[in-house]
């Protein structure tokens, strides 16, 4: 199951590309999801394409992949019918050194991220995966998470949870309580071994629906992978700065992050 794809990469630099490729000695694709219907925002513009200080949101973090060392290549995942919008977005803003492709993205967030991995068709060492709802991306967190993920083959940005966590049960009882040092609160990026993480969301499309009837939901790629590799995932330090837009309140959050930035 492959994504449409735009005919003709965005831009090709590709001698960049090759002297940050000297300079690592691996090639990184940073997969971009901005293919949701961000229904919880409201309004009549998709989450990732509403302005936000003159930007699009999506655009933040593909600006700090394009500057970030780390990253050699970029795959944008988008809704079907909005490929000539991200490609004009992007080179309106000056971005997109390192776009290879635009994939259409799938039904549910993990299909899109299948159709991304499928669509990278040059050499790729690991893979970036992050959410462009999250715009305050910091290189420093990337610099850790690429140091793990060349050790352990599976990394996710996350932070300690500031707040006791309760579990329920189906009625919404208390059912237990973890130790708080024990939770942390899962971001993105999520980077994994490249082949690792390709062929747990092949086997995860194939037993999707066996999955779902059972109960089983897919919520971040750290489950894919550790639901059919058995693969450890390595949990690392990232910024509590390093939101997800979701609703509108969160854009308070946002402006007053950017305010302080200026």
């Amino acid at each position: 199951m492959t994504g449409k794809v735009s005919k003709e990469p965005i831009r090709n630099n590709q001698t960049d590309m090759e002297q940050s490729t000297k300079a690592r000695g691996d090639r990184c694709t940073a997969i971009l999801l901005a293919a949701g219907k961000g229904l919880r925002m409201g309004g009549e513009t998709r989450k990732q394409f509403m302005d936000v200080s003159g930007m699009p949101l999506f655009t933040y973090s593909l600006q700090t992949m394009d500057t970030c060392d780390i990253i050699t290549d970029i795959v944008i995942t988008v809704p079907e019918g909005d490929q000539e919008y991200c490609r004009e977005t992007i080179d309106t803003c000056g971005l997109g050194g390192k776009v290879r492709k635009i994939v259409v993205g799938g039904r549910e967030r993990c299909f899109s991220v299948h159709n991304a991995l499928q669509a990278v068709d040059w050499p790729c060492d690991y893979a970036f995966i992050h959410d462009t709802a999250r715009p305050f991306i910091e290189e420093s967190t990337m610099e850790r998470l690429y140091d793990e993920v060349r050790i352990n083959k599976a990394c996710v940005a996350a932070v300690p949870s500031k707040d006791t966590v309760k579990i329920s049960d189906t009625e919404g009882f208390v059912v237990q309580t973890p130790k708080r040092k024990n939770v942390w609160i899962v971001q993105t990026p999520q980077v994994f071994d490249f082949e690792l993480i390709k062929t747990a969301h092949e086997k995860m499309v194939e037993q999707y629906d066996e999955l779902l009837k059972k109960g089983v939901i897919i919520t971040d790629d750290a489950m894919v992978a550790e639901t059919f590799t058995g693969n450890k995932v390595k949990l690392v330090m990232a910024s509590y700065r390093n939101i997800k837009v979701t609703s509108p309140e969160d854009l308070v959050t946002v402006f007053a992050y950017m305010k302080e930035k200026k």
